[in-house]
């Protein structure tokens, strides 16, 4: 994710910049990870507490991407429900990837407090606010499912979510205790911190432009000139996939998410907008997500035009959703927007790679990249060190491009332009 000339709402995070140690001429290490957001530094912080001598190498500042630029919202689960996992992945793959979805808000919060990492944060929830009738109805069996697998979940009748979000037009939804709202930047950039002093070396603006096995290692070469070889390698781009691994851009569907953030609210609005601190996406096919930050702003964000934006008035359609939601709003500016870049997968599940022995790649996040990046960079590292396939709950598959991915753009707007008017005309 780039913010481009538009700066975030998380920019303003009082931070001092984080040594870098630059990647030397000839080096070695027992693991090289490319792409410095959440997995590769979860990966990092874990794989140096091992005792593994850790490279990570980030083509750009730590931060400056998606994993210090999304909506800071901390959801377990994957987007699809338990019994459709048992459903199509058998018993023991889907009770597997049950138990891991179940944990990933909790991997979140328990690193947050066990590394002490300064990250604002907030675990009131996750509110999932039905758009539809139909939506309410699916809302319900979804809490259902993990009220029977005994958590505390809630459904939510129309009048409930009007009460815990404030916002106008829902019809129910659900409630799931286990989520919660945190500061993306802050995060992101404590974890370099965790790692580098676990022992990590971390190199920004250091670009990896060629990967090669041999002689039983890996070589990394880097924009500039400067090598290293490893003994293994993960691969931590996400929607920044390039030509680094032949087919995996091909394997994904980027998409630019788009947020804006009002001015701080009075003390008056601010107690009827998310006054218990939920973070919301609603059940609309163009998810629209929201929460409010420490200071007091309204956050919002979704889905944008597939093209660069240059001027503010590509963020409208996030100030009418904003104003339609929260008449209240009125005439509080916005005063931050930004975008940026997110993959998603044709099955909407993530992927896990591994090409040749010792080089794994994962890469879909669908919506959920804080929880479920930071639970999965262990388990790689168990995997890469063990062996042991069953450390990872997704299966490894080979890379397998999608059909004419070469106009995915054109596809992906027609949709995004027919979901958008399915959701304004479905009740």
């Amino acid at each position: 994710m780039s913010g481009g000339s538009f700066a975030s709402a998380w920019a303003d995070w009082p931070s001092t910049p984080l040594p870098s140690d630059a990647l030397g001429s000839d080096e070695t290490c027992d693991l090289a990870i490319v792409g410095g957001g959440i997995l590769g530094l979860c990966s990092a912080l874990d794989a140096a507490r091992r005792g593994l001598s850790v490279r990570v190498l980030e083509a750009v500042a730590i931060g400056e991407r998606a994993s210090g630029l999304n909506g800071g919202q901390v959801i377990p689960g994957l987007k699809f429900d338990p019994d459709w996992l048992l459903e199509h992945f058998g018993e023991t793959r889907g009770e597997a990837l049950i138990r891991f979805g179940a944990g990933m808000a909790d991997c979140v919060f328990d690193l947050i407090a066990r590394e002490t990492l300064d990250v604002p944060h907030e675990r009131a929830g996750w509110i999932q606010a039905a758009h539809s009738e139909h939506a309410a109805r699916a809302a319900e069996l979804r809490a259902e499912q993990w009220i029977a697998r005994g958590v505390p979940a809630k459904v939510l009748s129309a009048e409930d979510v009007a009460r815990l979000t404030g916002a106008r037009g829902y019809h129910g939804g659900w409630l799931d205790p286990r989520a919660g709202v945190i500061h993306p930047l802050a995060y992101t950039r404590e974890l370099a911190r965790a790692a580098r002093k676990a022992g990590a070396l971390i190199a920004e603006n250091t670009r990896v432009v060629r990967l090669q096995h041999e002689n039983g290692a890996w070589t990394l070469a880097a924009h500039g000139g400067h090598t290293l070889r490893s003994k293994s390698v993960i691969v931590a781009t996400n929607a920044y996939a390039d030509g680094l691994i032949p087919g995996l851009a091909q394997t994904l569907l980027p998409l630019h998410s788009f947020q804006i953030a009002t001015a701080p609210l009075s003390e008056a609005t601010r107690a009827s907008i998310l006054p218990e601190g939920q973070g919301v996406s609603d059940s609309r096919r163009i998810v629209i997500y929201y929460r409010r930050s420490a200071d007091g702003r309204l956050l919002l964000g979704g889905r944008g035009s597939m093209a660069e934006p240059t001027q503010a008035q590509a963020w409208a359609h996030l100030e009418h959703a904003a104003k339609r939601l929260y008449p209240s709003l009125g005439d509080v500016a916005i005063e931050k927007r930004w975008y940026g870049r997110v993959a998603m997968t044709f099955d909407h599940l993530p992927h896990v790679h591994e090409p040749e022995r010792g080089l794994i790649v994962a890469a879909g996040c669908q919506g959920r990249g804080v929880g479920l990046m930071t639970a999965l960079g262990p388990r790689l590292v168990d995997y890469l060190v063990t062996r042991d396939a069953e450390t990872i709950p997704f299966p490894i598959t080979p890379i397998r491009p999608i059909p004419f991915h070469a106009f995915r753009n054109l596809g992906i707007g027609a949709a995004i332009a027919w979901y958008r008017l399915v959701d304004m005309l479905e009740r």
